[in-house]
């Protein structure tokens, strides 16, 4: 089966990448349209190569198309070529499967996974022929819906969305589509429904929802408008990952993407704690899969794909209880298949060294961890439960396998930062360095490169440090100045090498993670404005963006560089993520007076997720075993 192009060849010809847009990949799914009660546009908004590296999108497409009754699409944002050529011919935006035009569909998904895509979303509403605001569209429009860690504070954007989901996709999205069934064969219409879905525990239908501010414009109150709609919106948790949907033909592109491999999740959640971290608390309990259903899993995945790679995903890699069980099942497999395995996300204290060294009999790399800071202060500031002494050690470890080539990243601005905690960055490298000239000479493989990466802190909802407040972006540039010059300075400089964030999209993305209601029509302007792909960086226009913030009154000082009070109403307080407040400010509390809290996996703090009854929360802790 197979659909005329939305896109003449002329058209196509003229183009980047014209495979972006033709759909027909290796195990995309094919349905006959007529055939289904319900069509679901899935859309990344984001260009095709970041959006088909998307495990979340590969999961829910392939479980909606697991359903008779439905056939689920895929749309990414069109490049800016044909961004523009589409305007000025007048051409809707189809999706790839069918090539249909998207207002055709009765629900458009978008996954919100980083807040510089925002702009994005009304590109995709407005191409469709979507009204931007959900207000404003008719029974002829699609649903048009949220998810993704952004949704987590989706007030920014809350104008134009119909509902967000909030939490793991795999649990309810087949009740609404009953819902939705039922309520159309019922004769109900659009504000039917949406008042309907907003009974389902994790929807949130802004339209049913007013907030109040202050005079000193904090907000004074987030409410339902009738009895019926829950004051509190309580994420999906999805409590069996072995007995969830999980795509084993997932889709092949024409050309190359970003994560150009087969992805195997190990777990969700983290048992860490890390402060600055926002995944590592929306995404509790921890929760992982068997090792058996892995290399089932892994075995037919490699079978019905030909990839060559497989990555292992997860928050931390290393915590996964079945790692080395299942790498050890899986070595000889794939260097019979030519297949590599790939290990993100490992913490340098928990470096499995034996079973490191066989990955890398199969693909010899650079290896990357995350220390975070450089001093044990800083540390302590943050929960990451290392020392010197464990990163020293695994990094020698890491060099003793054979590997000299290591990537480090850190984070600037952190909370109660000072200058000698920015030159601990530059030490810690330097330290890192010399760990590998402590070989012999017939054990070291050339010179070692340590390359150090930093990253502007952003404070981010439902984490401990929500309440702190950044530093500017003058501060920022300082703390980058003042680490170039003492890594320049180091004995090892040769063997260093530092790379740093644009501090202008981060102050802008601070902005957005933890704004309201009100940053909504700076976003919209700026679109209007000619703004979309702000993430990449060659077409974020900060001059544009900063003339917008200052016409609509919203500030830097305000959104970013202010601490907020213990009992403030923050714009997410609706949200329930089942981590309790009262666990976050205690951690706050803990930052600031540099006290460890532990390991989920030790002992348990008491967070809230427990409520949610499954994965670590159901086990007993090594302390407790203990005692």
């Amino acid at each position: 089966m197979s659909y005329p192009l939305a896109l003449s060849d002329d058209i196509l010809l003229r183009v980047e990448k014209p495979a972006r847009y033709i759909g027909g990949e290796i195990n995309m799914v094919k349905k006959d349209p007529a055939s289904v009660d319900v069509r679901f546009a899935m859309c990344f908004p984001d260009v095709y190569e970041v959006g088909m590296s998307h495990l979340g999108i590969q999961i829910l497409y392939d479980m909606f198309n697991r359903r008779e009754d439905t056939y689920c699409e895929r749309v990414y944002s069109p490049w800016v070529d044909l961004d523009k050529i589409m305007r000025k011919e007048h051409i809707p935006l189809f999706s790839l499967e069918t090539q249909t035009p998207i207002k055709n569909f009765d629900f458009l998904g978008i996954t919100l996974q980083y807040e510089m895509c925002y702009t994005n979303v009304l590109q995709i509403l407005d191409l469709a022929g979507i009204p931007l605001h959900a207000e404003d569209r008719t029974e002829e429009d699609p649903i048009v819906i949220g998810g993704g860690p952004c949704s987590y504070n989706p007030e920014p954007i809350a104008d134009f969305f119909d509902f967000f989901y909030i939490g793991e996709g795999e649990t309810v999205y087949g009740d609404i589509i009953e819902l939705y069934k039922a309520n159309k064969a019922a004769g109900g219409g659009r504000k039917e429904f949406l008042r309907q879905v907003s009974h389902i525990e994790g929807m949130y239908v802004p339209s049913l929802y007013n907030v109040d501010y202050n005079e000193d414009g904090t907000i004074r109150s987030i409410l339902p408008i009738a009895e019926d709609v829950p004051a509190k919106i309580r994420k999906q948790v999805v409590k069996d990952l072995d007995d969830c949907v999980y795509p084993e033909k997932q889709l092949l592109p024409f050309l190359r993407v970003i994560q150009d491999r087969v992805v195997l999740e190990l777990q969700r959640g983290c048992t860490r704690g890390c402060r600055f971290c926002q995944a590592g608390m929306i995404y509790r309990p921890n929760r992982e899969r068997s090792v058996e259903h892995l290399l089932s899993m892994a075995r037919t995945m490699l079978d019905v794909t030909g990839q060559d790679e497989m990555n292992l995903s997860s928050l931390s890699s290393s915590d996964f209880s079945g790692l080395q069980e299942f790498v050890y099942a899986m070595i000889d497999e794939c260097r019979e298949r030519h297949v590599s395995l790939s290990l993100p996300s490992l913490r340098i204290d928990a470096f499995a060294v034996d079973v490191m060294q066989k990955v890398q009999d199969v693909n010899k790399s650079s290896i990357t961890f995350a220390p975070e800071v450089g001093t044990q202060r800083m540390r302590n500031v943050i929960n990451k439960g290392l020392t010197d002494e464990d990163i020293l050690d695994g990094a020698g470890k890491a060099f003793n396998a054979g590997w000299n080539k290591v990537k480090l990243y850190f984070m600037l601005g952190l909370p109660t930062e000072t200058d000698e905690d920015v030159k601990g960055i530059a030490q810690l490298g330097n330290s890192i360095a010399a760990k590998y000239y402590e070989l012999p000479k017939d054990k070291r493989h050339g010179r070692v490169n340590v390359t150090i990466s930093t990253s502007y802190f952003i404070a981010k909802p439902f984490t401990p440090f929500q309440w702190m407040p950044m530093i500017s972006k003058e501060h920022f540039l300082e703390n980058q100045r003042l680490l170039k010059a003492t890594v320049n300075e180091q004995l090892n400089a040769k063997s260093l090498e530092y790379h740093w964030h644009d501090a202008e999209t981060s102050e802008l993305e601070g902005i957005f993670a933890r704004g309201d209601r009100r940053i909504a029509p700076a976003i919209e302007e700026a679109y209007r404005a000619g703004c979309i792909y702000d993430a990449w960086t060659e077409h974020f226009h900060y001059n544009v963006w900063k003339e917008i913030l200052d016409r609509h009154g919203i500030t830097i000082e305000f959104y970013n560089l202010r601490e907020r009070s213990k009992d403030e109403i923050l714009p997410w307080d609706h949200i329930d993520i089942g981590v309790t407040k009262e666990f976050l400010y205690r951690e706050y509390e803990n930052a600031k007076q540099e006290q460890i809290t532990p390991n989920c996996m030790k002992q348990c703090s008491g967070c809230g997720a427990a409520a949610f009854g499954c994965g670590i929360c159901r086990k007993p802790r090594k302390k407790e075993a203990e005692e």
